[in-house]
């Protein structure tokens, strides 16, 4: 990946913790890596297809000076955010704040802080059996798109099946969602259950009926075994509505345990 350099660009502005920090202000240098293809740019000379590095610094130093934040760290998130949000093309960026003239009454350089982040590739599994079915994808769904930090790609066709698991209750209505985000794991699927609870869903019956069931099937190619999000999701291959739904979005798309793609999985559901 093509990458371009900002570095030590200085803004000064009113961040700290301290009353004269934000009273007095002080100098932050500012260093931004991103990271996109600009191979379209270099051959065509169209900017566009670049990063204008002259429009960005002046939008950084407005968005930086916006509000007066305790922690350098809190500035740093919100200026990646902000470059991701406004810049699609770019897939990541990494961030430096340096803080020369910290009151810490030693003789030092600098402090600074890092900000790494960047846009992933996830895929949502979503499953209704109880009240308005539709009603309940469309709620899940508009509320997942809305969630800062995640933008919704492409949605498979909703379709209806028997339950899994636990047999005695209605069928469900299921999809799934790709998006791409920057949230890590853990705080995309704490996300996920609070959207869960805001459309009443209550854990009663394991694989039982639920107002909505919403999972993280696929995080990049991640594999982990971490408890609160495990990755893959497990038997999601024995599944076959879930693999129809993969196969239709993310046809070759490979399970990175089994290094199989989804539509061959699916296939092989359907044949067996």
């Amino acid at each position: 990946m093509d990458k371009l350099y900002i570095k030590d660009f200085e803004v000064f502005a009113y961040h700290g913790v301290f009353p004269e920090e934000k009273t007095l202000g002080q100098k932050f240098l500012i260093s931004v890596t991103l990271s996109l293809d600009m191979q379209e740019a270099a051959l065509t000379g169209d900017l566009t297809k670049s990063v204008h590095y002259g429009e960005l610094c002046h939008a950084l130093e407005i968005e930086f000076k916006k509000e007066s934040y305790d922690l350098i760290e809190t500035a740093g998130e919100m200026l990646a955010t902000y470059v991701l949000k406004h810049y699609p093309m770019v897939k990541h960026v990494s961030l430096t704040i340096k803080k020369p003239w910290a009151p810490i009454l030693k003789s030092m350089d600098t402090v600074a802080i890092e900000i790494n982040r960047g846009w992933h590739q996830a895929f949502i599994g979503l499953g209704t059996n109880m009240g308005d079915r539709n009603l309940n994808l469309t709620e899940a769904i508009t509320a997942i798109k809305n969630t800062p930090g995640i933008e919704g790609l492409t949605q498979s066709t909703i379709i209806e099946t028997e339950p899994w698991g636990y047999t005695d209750q209605d069928a469900f209505l299921n999809c799934v969602l790709k998006i791409r985000t920057t949230l890590p794991p853990p705080v995309l699927m704490n996300r996920l259950l609070e959207i869960e609870l805001e459309l009443k869903r209550e854990r009663t019956i394991h694989w039982g009926p639920r107002t909505i069931d919403l999972d993280i099937l696929f995080y990049d190619n991640l594999i982990s075994d971490d408890p609160h999000v495990i990755l893959p999701h497990p038997r999601i291959q024995e599944r076959t509505f879930v693999m129809e739904s993969m196969a239709e979005i993310a046809p070759y798309f490979v399970h990175p345990l089994l290094n199989i793609r989804m539509i061959e999985l699916f296939n092989n559901l359907k044949n067996a």
